[in-house]
């Protein structure tokens, strides 16, 4: 993925993937839609340990505003702030952003309830509460798409440096894959064995 210039995106892992991910990538990674484990301990958001590891490998985490993942069900505006503040204090700020998710949850924090209310957050951001200080013009800017913008270039760039490199294409036997049963041909349930063989992605 780094030699092609993918993004690598570790929203949908546990934290064993998260840190592994972080452990080989050459590229910076992204979450597009996970929040603060600190601030709600939800196995779909991030721990403090990996938000340390993010800011070193120079990836973005974009707040998701699925209000199950934020705070449960009665999530409010603040809820997502809180989330925003946690990751801007331990990661930095040049290491979140933005990753609403609307299109795909049916129930969003109280006051964020779709795109419309996007200058609601950044008017509450740049104003100060919650024990924060108050967002700089440049900082929201960030937070809306430039951190983004920046993790891509540097996508880019890892793959350019990158280009001569021969993909690792290891195989899987036919019979790890098939199991000829007419009910259900393919496996997924593939157990890992690790090698002594350096494993590039």
């Amino acid at each position: 993925m780094n030699r092609l210039g993918m993004m690598v995106d570790i929203s949908h892992v546990s934290a064993g993937v998260m840190h592994h991910v972080l452990d080989v990538s050459k590229a910076p990674v992204i979450f597009s839609h996970s929040s603060s484990y600190a601030i709600y301990a939800h196995h779909r958001n991030a721990k403090d340990d990996v938000l340390v590891r993010l800011k070193d490998n120079g990836g973005i985490i974009m707040v998701n505003f699925y209000s199950h993942f934020i705070a449960g069900a009665s999530a409010t505006i603040d809820d997502v702030i809180k989330h925003i503040n946690h990751i801007r204090d331990v990661a930095g700020v040049d290491h979140v952003g933005i990753g609403g998710d609307y299109d795909g949850v049916e129930l969003q924090p109280v006051g964020l309830e779709d795109v419309s209310k996007y200058p609601d957050l950044f008017d509450k951001l740049a104003q100060s509460g919650h024990g924060y200080e108050p967002w700089s013009l440049q900082d929201l800017k960030k937070l809306a798409g430039l951190n983004l913008l920046r993790v891509m270039r540097a996508v880019e760039q890892v793959a350019a440096g990158l280009v001569t490199k021969q993909p690792y294409e290891l195989l899987i036997p036919n019979e790890d894959i098939y199991n000829f049963n007419e009910n259900q041909t393919c496996k997924t349930d593939f157990s890992y064995t690790p090698t002594n063989e350096p494993i590039e992605i």
